[in-house]
């Protein structure tokens, strides 16, 4: 991941490159990669005050300047309304990301190498600058602090409150603007500090601009640091929020190159010997096959999508994170999501479990059992601490298909037995009893969901009081998860000797399977209606039938899995994933743009999502398992992404895309499901997971 001159001294195709670096509690630092912040969200030290939210912005970016014969040339780049200044991107020769952030740049015989990177399970931001000279001149790298101080979501402009004044302690400097922010503490190597204050005025985040919301603040400066460049060859700034004794910046740094290296080394075990479920386990196969070609995982793999796996492992680090003491969770996109436990549950097999990381897949499920309630888990975890939010219908039953798959993978039948199988009997016994939002099992033993102006399916956007996609009924994909999840129940009573258990789940999904295939089979359509509510059959084309085919119990016959196949083929399927709607439908919207408004409406109504690929792969392998052609298929549905780790978010995967070409990518920069989703799919399909 590396680009040259010719790239970052463009300043449209710089600006829409945007690195990240996470810290493992929530907390990040991110920007374009010419260091001109775009976004509200984009700085050096987010950080997560309550892990893993409470993301606080308080380095914003520092001014970077080299001062040498009576010149101040720049090496940071500001973007203001109808001005860019300065302009350092024309001194920056290279980016690169790997292993970390590194940006080279070239000035009167000077080459300068910044690295930023972040120290894992701590709010610590560690700016490394190397200087070689290739001609000796009296020379200063002068470097100004910018700070906010403000919700990630929030904007700062210039106010009385703001207390200017700062602290020296013994190792360095503490900044504590306001009383209800915790301070941030400045360590640096510099000989001296100008110690003028002022603000910055205006500052314009263009990408705020195209999502019509506020996009411009003000950011103080209360001292910039002077670097004497013939005293050393390194320098460096660390903010954080911890008080620290001495600050080893080489020591931080060797410790985070070693751990890029050993979840380097981690990846190529998990491209040499991914983890099925044991051969001796008396668990279902996965419904996929060993590749169609006959060379089971000793298969030669395209050099692009070798390169797409290797940068999605690597990616796939930054979502997992802490929540509380011991508890572990999955933040659902950077920047601005927090852990949802819909995304996470879908998220868990790509991210976790092909990869061996079983134990962190366990934390996470413990740490959802904990906060089940009703036979539910949450939806999500607010901001600020709040109770947590349980307006989802489907989130409890992927996580019963989590926890399946984490048996599949990990052979932990104990944690199951002894600390989530009574979890997985309340989500089963409330939703045939009623919980929430009237979430009930209806006489025809079916799902029903909904209540007046509550989203509780996935396609969840709502304006006001306007759910822009109810759905309220019976949902297609609830109803293939809930018998997904009946079919699991009876596997795991049975493996647990619990016969009558095992025999009453199996008896309920046969009725479900018969339900289903009476009531949402479109004949005429010769696909699955989207919900069903009394007498209204809705018969949109929309992605959440593919579910119906994909899951591990499928209810449909051959032919009905290939007619569903066949009808997302031909009006969802894009370069990028599944259109949420049809283009043909009189409510499809082609182009996720514009206001709040406007985009929360096009959000579901064609918007293309990158993680329903990951589904509709394994419906495709399904429907066409021993075909010859099925694996290279599926590696072409994968390839496109190789190009897209080079454009929005380096070496990730973002949430949406334009449902028009040329499918433009939109919404968080990087998404735990569309990485998670689109990891799952190779490592069963392509590699080729042996099966039980």
């Amino acid at each position: 991941m590396l680009f040259k001159k010719e790239v970052c001294c463009d300043f449209s195709q710089a600006t829409e490159k945007e690195w990240l670096e996470t810290n493992g509690i929530g907390g990040y630092a991110s920007s374009t990669i010419i260091g001109a912040n775009t976004r509200r969200y984009h700085g050096l030290l987010m950080a997560a005050t309550r892990p893993p939210l409470g993301r606080t912005l308080m380095l914003s970016k520092l001014e970077e300047f080299l001062c040498f014969e009576g010149q101040e040339i720049p090496l940071s780049t500001n973007i203001y309304p109808n001005a860019i200044h300065p302009e350092g991107y024309k001194n920056l020769v290279q980016f690169s990301l790997k292993p970390i952030p590194t940006f080279n740049y070239s000035v009167g015989g000077m080459n300068i190498q910044k690295m930023v990177f972040m120290v894992q399970g701590e709010n610590t931001t560690v700016i490394l600058y190397r200087v070689v000279a290739t001609r000796r001149v009296a020379s200063t790298l002068k470097i100004r602090v910018m700070i906010a101080f403000r919700d990630y979501h929030s904007l700062t402009h210039e106010n009385p409150f703001l207390k200017t004044e700062y602290i020296h302690t013994a190792t360095g400097i503490r900044i504590q603007p306001y009383e209800s922010i915790p301070p941030m503490y400045i360590y640096h190597n510099a000989q001296s500090m100008d110690n003028a204050q002022f603000w910055y005025k205006n500052m314009e985040y263009p990408k705020e601009i195209e999502r019509g919301l506020d996009a411009h603040e003000d950011l103080f400066s209360p001292f910039a640091l002077c670097f004497d460049l013939s005293k050393g060859t390194d320098f460096s700034i660390v903010a954080s929020t911890r008080e620290y004794d001495t600050v080893n910046v080489q020591k931080l740094l060797n410790k985070k190159i070693n751990r890029k290296k050993q979840g380097h080394a981690m990846q190529q075990v998990c491209r040499q010997n991914p983890s099925p479920m044991p051969s001796n386990s008396s668990a279902p196969p996965l419904h996929s096959t060993q590749n169609a070609n006959g060379h089971g995982n000793k298969v030669t793999e395209e050099k692009n999508l070798d390169h797409l796996v290797e940068s999605l492992l690597s990616t796939s680090d930054s979502f997992i994170v802490k929540r509380e003491q011991d508890k572990k969770s999955i933040i659902a996109g950077y920047h601005w999501f927090g852990d949802w436990g819909r995304d996470t549950m879908i998220s868990l097999p790509g991210l976790t479990l092909v990869q061996g990381r079983f134990e962190e897949a366990r934390e996470i499920l413990l740490s959802y059992a904990h906060y089940a309630s009703n036979g539910m888990i949450p939806n999500r975890f607010p901001d600020y601490g709040e109770t947590p939010e349980y307006n989802t219908v489907d989130a409890s039953l992927w996580y019963i298909h989590a926890v399946y798959q984490y048996l599949r993978f990990a052979k932990d039948f104990n944690t199951i037995q002894k600390d989530l199988y009574g979890v997985l009997k309340d989500i089963v016994e409330y939703y045939r009893k009623g919980t929430r939002y009237n979430i009930h099992m209806d006489t025809d033993s079916l799902i029903y969901a909904g209540s007046e102006g509550v989203q509780l399916t996935w396609m969840d956007a709502k304006i006001g009081d306007w759910v822009v996609t109810p759905r309220r009924g019976k949902a297609v994909e609830i109803n293939a998860l809930w018998y997904n999840g009946l079919k699991i129940m009876s596997f795991l009573a049975r493996e647990m000797r619990l016969m009558t258990e095992s025999a009453e789940y199996n008896t309920l999904a046969l009725r479900v399977h018969e339900s289903f295939n009476s009531l949402f089979w479109f004949e005429e359509g010769q696909y699955l209606y989207d919900y069903v509510d009394g007498e209204t059959r809705n018969s949109a084309i929309r992605p959440n039938q593919v579910f119906a085919v994909s899951l591990p119990y499928s209810m449909l016959s051959l032919a009905r899995q290939r007619a569903v196949i066949k009808i997302v083929q031909e009006h969802l399927l894009t370069p990028y994933g599944l259109r949420s709607l049809s283009p043909k439908d009189k409510d499809y919207i082609g182009r996720y743009y514009g206001n709040v408004y406007e985009r929360d409406r096009a959000y579901h109504q064609g918007t293309v999502w990158a993680w329903l690929l990951g589904p509709y792969i394994s419906a495709y392998a399904r429907a066409y398992a021993g075909q010859k052609e099925t694996t290279t298929s599926i590696k072409e549905l994968l390839k496109p992404f190789y190009t897209h780790l080079f454009e929005a978010g380096l070496g990730t995967i973002s949430e949406i895309f334009d449902g028009d070409p040329p499918h433009t990518p939109r919404g968080c920069i990087s998404q735990a499901w569309s990485v998670g989703e689109i990891l799952r799919a190779y490592f069963e399909h392509v590699y080729g997971l042996e099966d039980g």
